[in-house]
């Protein structure tokens, strides 16, 4: 909140010392928000490289606030990031939204998507005066949206890359591209699977050249597959499926197909497990759908699945073992009817097929001749296996050539291509084999090729501005391809070479060789409490574990001559089809004479197929796609961290997020540079050589600055030299010599520093905001200071003033109310007195004979009774003067004033303050004294507001006691 403050309180400073230049202002603004992240809030981080620290928690945050944001696009350097939404979003890829970017004229300032890698690729192919093929590398787990993001690609280009004005161009584009969305249900049907960390993960890699004229006009397409998968077909993990369309034909097939393919209902093959688990890929509709839209008929496709049910059945043969070697194995009595079923599928002899599965043929000797010798056991089950993968990916083979021959243009017709690389991810499961290693290797590779793409374009820049590039560190992953691949010792080689040697393969043997021949490795581990004979490789997105068991008898992945020499006998039209005879094709176990040729092995045809992707990658100018899954379910707004952060390291996002952000990625102008950080010069210290003068030169930042404007290049002096001073400030004691920054490159035009510099010139930056903050709040709070005291003596005197009016106002009040009351009773007192005198003096001349204890009732009376009552105050007067006990006048008063009850006047007794005074005393010998009032709290004397009351006193016209003594009730 107070960098907030300080920053608010020093924005008019600032702008008014940019100048009078909005546009500047404008300008700096937005490069500041470009190279700095500052407290953005997470979701609108368009580049991750912003974010800091770059770290998988950071990133994955990031990528989560924006996920839930509906933000799926997010760049990170030279990559882009797409999360699937797992709904549809359909104004996310509408036409309008690719005309938008097709239109724009710097499509990299929209917000990240798709459509702006497809117009990067689509512009550099048309702008270059050499055209240079472009190439995008989409990666990531099956079901993260590499189908999706591909096919959006293709309907991008399709609409770009068509010609307006033409209608046939249009219809071409539009052709080609429906028959690659179409190649893609087939080719998922036939080579993805269920694992089991995706439930259609794709077991193979792809590469698609969309084919351009020199128009720039979409008039092709090719499809590369690379490695598949095909020990899938014989061998599946634990918990995970066979290909898609082995349960594709089993759950969607007719009754006529089911009695034609011998596919009974709830028939178990071993090569079939989990039939029950029911996918959204088992739509044997679509695929089917899709087949013949790529032109492959009904009568074809219905050959197809009658050899993938062969194949089933095929799996079920198992062979009991021979109690003489001499003797070749025999099926199990309940395969006997697999053995039958399998060879008429296959369109094969029975006899014929079992026994080429069960006896080996030999030639030695230069007369070459044969040999046949029984099978053990194991060797059937491995021959038999040998016979469903070849068939299987020939299959494979085959129906890429038929998507290829219906989306392939001529060779002439064509000149450039944009290629589309959908390639599977970094892989590391439990149980890790030779296709886990072949797998990891090529993205081992991937990455290298990412790296060095990136650092030549890092390379051009800085040429450009005359800066060396020598500075840039990356981690390197040329030692894990060297253990992985290296000359002339390396994992690959001694695999092979266990392969040529004429022995019997031990998984604890070629461990010990891989562990003695490459200890000296960096990214070789060692698990020693692994019970199964494995080694670790350190890839550059984690340590794996590969098992050595089996290994070597996947790499041979043997054809026997028999083998292939059965299926081309077949009577099936479609295996004929793929084996052809040819006397001159030899397999690689037909040596001729001495002349051994070496053993193709699966490594080595992978690792040449690699090679050849790699020179087309090295050719174009590549562009790269990672796309992440966040949660495994499909589930829309679900964001599993554990899920989403296994991707993030197994594609190496953080390590790319490092690589795009090495070197020097904070690029500022020269203007730019010093509009912002001019204010470090009130760190540096004063010289008498003036603001310009020497400065030592150890420590100093290396720089060479070309400024176009003369006057930049004092101030860029000024702001460089005071980096020595922010180490010195921001160091400890202990470690000043270690921490110098980072070199700042000034080039022709950029300051080109690092993220450490950056935060180093920030804080210094808010160091001098934060002086200049604290003079002025220190100035500040003393003016308030100042002005609340005057402001508070103010007050008091105010105050004063109107207490001191107010008492005055009430005592003066106070005094024209006593006055009033008191000259009111004087008046009412006199009057009082004057007449009580009068009627006593006359009473006592007119009654004096009379006994004082006696009372009658006489006329007379009644009339003195009445006239008493209404001078009731008077009575209250007499009754409180010394008086005789048997006075008839004081008694008759009394009585009176007191409202006794009527009665013998007998029965009650008054008795006065002296019983023993006799004679009548006249009110004028009573004692004269003051009248007292008590008010409370009043500055009058002797005045009382609210007088204590009495249960005795007697209520009056102004509740005024006179009394001296208290009546006591005799």
């Amino acid at each position: 909140m107070l960098h907030h403050n300080i920053c608010k309180a020093l924005s008019q400073v600032n702008g008014h010392n940019l100048g009078s230049d909005g546009q500047a202002r404008e300008s700096l603004s937005e490069d500041l928000q470009e190279f700095l992240g500052g407290e953005v809030l997470l979701y609108k981080l368009d580049d991750l490289t912003k974010v800091n620290p770059v770290t998988l928690e950071t990133v994955l945050r990031c990528l989560q606030a924006r996920y839930m944001a509906d933000t799926f696009y997010t760049n990170a350097g030279c990559t882009l990031v797409a999360l699937n939404p797992f709904k549809p979003v359909p104004q996310l890829y509408s036409p309008e939204l690719m005309r938008e970017y097709h239109a724009a004229p710097q499509p990299q300032k929209l917000k990240p998507h798709v459509f702006t890698v497809g117009e990067q690729t689509y512009r550099n192919v048309k702008s270059l005066i050499e055209p240079v093929n472009q190439s995008i590398v989409v990666s990531g787990e099956s079901g993260a949206g590499k189908t999706w993001t591909s096919r959006c690609l293709m309907k991008f280009y399709a609409v770009v890359a068509a010609s307006p004005t033409s209608w046939e161009s249009h219809k071409i584009a539009e052709r080609i591209e429906q028959r690659i969305l179409n190649s893609n249900p087939v080719m998922e049907a036939f080579g993805n699977a269920c694992t089991l960390r995706n439930n259609n993960s794709s077991r193979f890699g792809k590469f698609i050249q969309l084919q351009l004229n020199r128009a720039q006009q979409l008039v092709g397409a090719t499809v590369q597959t690379y490695l598949l998968e095909k020990t899938r077909v014989v061998c599946q993990a634990f918990s995970e499926r066979n290909f898609h369309i082995f349960y594709q034909i089993c759950k969607g097939a007719s009754e006529d197909e089911r009695l034609q393919w011998h596919l009974p209902e709830g028939a178990a093959f071993s090569w079939l497990p989990n039939p029950e688990r029911s996918l959204e890929e088992d739509c044997f509709e679509v695929t089917r759908e899709a087949m013949l839209h790529l032109g492959i008929d009904t009568p074809t496709q219905s050959n197809i699945f009658k050899v993938l049910a062969g194949l089933l059945h095929l799996g079920n043969i198992q062979f009991a073992a021979s109690e003489d070697e001499a003797q070749p194995c025999q099926p199990m009595d309940d395969a006997k009817c697999s053995v039958r079923t399998a060879a008429s599928l296959l369109g094969l002899q029975e006899d014929v097929l079992l026994k080429t599965v069960q006896i080996r043929t030999i030639r030695a000797g230069r007369q070459q001749q044969v040999f046949q010798k029984p099978c053990p056991r194991a060797e059937c089950d491995t021959r038999r296996d040998c016979l469903a993968k070849l068939i299987y990916a020939r299959l494979f083979d085959w129906l890429v050539s038929v998507i290829n021959s219906s989306i392939c243009a001529d060779t002439n017709s064509w000149t450039t291509f944009i290629g589309l690389l959908d390639v599977y991810g970094f892989e590391s499961f439990p149980n890790n084999s030779l296709e886990q290693l072949c797998i990891n290797y090529a993205n081992e590779k991937l990455q290298q090729h990412f790296v060095a793409h990136y650092l030549r374009a890092q390379q051009e820049e800085y040429a450009a501005e005359d800066l060396e590039w020598s500075f840039i560190s990356y981690q390197d992953n040329q030692p894990c391809l060297d253990l992985i691949e290296g000359s002339p010792i390396s994992i690959c080689s001694l695999i092979n070479e266990e392969c040529r040697l004429n022995r019997p393969s031990s998984a604890a043997q070629l461990q010990t060789r891989i562990e003695t021949a490459l200890a000296g490795s960096p990214c070789l581990g060692h698990n020693k409490l692994s019970r199964e004979p494995s080694f670790i490789v350190v890839h550059y997105a984690g340590p794996v574990r590969y098992h050595t068991g089996g290994l070597v008898e996947k790499n041979k992945d043997p054809i026997p001559p028999e083998l292939t020499g059965l299926l081309q006998q077949s009577q099936d039209p479609l295996l004929l089809g793929l084996f052809p005879t040819n006397p001159k094709e030899k397999t690689q176990e037909e040596p001729s004479g001495q002349s051994r040729a070496p053993v193709l092995t699966v490594v080595s045809k992978f690792k040449a197929s690699l090679e050849q992707l790699l020179q087309v990658l090295h050719s174009t100018t590549p562009h790269y796609i990672r796309c992440i899954k966040p949660n495994s379910q499909g589930q829309a707004q679900t964001f599993v961290q554990e899920e989403v952060l296994s991707q993030l390291e197994a594609c190496g996002l953080v390590e790319t997020i490092h690589i795009s952000a090495a070197g020097f990625p904070i690029r500022v102008s020269h203007q730019n540079f010093v509009e912002r950080y001019k204010l470090l010069r009130r760190l540096r210290p004063r010289t008498s050589s003036g603001p310009h003068g020497p400065y030592p030169a150890k420590g100093l930042p290396e720089w060479c600055p070309h400024a176009k404007e003369a006057t930049l290049e004092p101030l860029l002096h000024d702001i460089l030299h005071t980096l020595p001073v922010l180490t010195q400030t921001k160091a400890t004691p202990g470690d000043l010599a270690e921490a110098m920054p980072t070199p700042v490159h000034c080039g022709r035009t950029k300051v080109f520093m690092a993220d450490s510099m950056l935060e180093l010139l920030e804080c210094g930056r808010a160091q001098v905001l934060e002086q200049c903050a604290r003079c002025i709040q220190s100035g500040w709070r003393r003016h308030r200071q100042r002005k609340q005291e005057r402001q508070r003596q103010a007050a008091i005197l105010i105050q004063a003033a109107i207490r001191s009016w107010l008492t005055r106002k009430r005592i003066q009040r106070l005094h024209a109310a006593a006055t009033v009351i008191k000259r009111t009773w004087q008046k009412w007192r006199i009057r009082m007195a004057c007449l009580a005198a009068e009627e006593l003096d006359d009473v006592e001349e007119k009654h004096l004979s009379q006994a004082p204890g006696s009372l009658s009732t006489s006329p007379l009376q009644t009339k003195l009774l009445e006239a008493v009552i209404r001078l009731w105050p008077l009575g209250l007067v007499l009754t409180n003067t010394a008086m005789g006990v048997g006075s008839f006048q004081r008694k008759l008063v009394v009585w009176a004033c007191l409202q006794l009850p009527r009665g013998s006047p007998s029965s009650y007794t008054v008795q006065t303050a002296q019983q023993d005074q006799a004679g009548v005393t006249s009110i004028r010998a009573m004692p004269q004294g003051s009248i007292k009032f008590h008010c409370k709290k009043s500055p009058l004397r002797y005045a009382d507001i609210c007088p204590e009351p009495s249960p005795y006193s007697v209520t009056g016209f102004n509740q005024i006691l006179l009394e001296r003594h208290r009546l006591i009730h005799m």
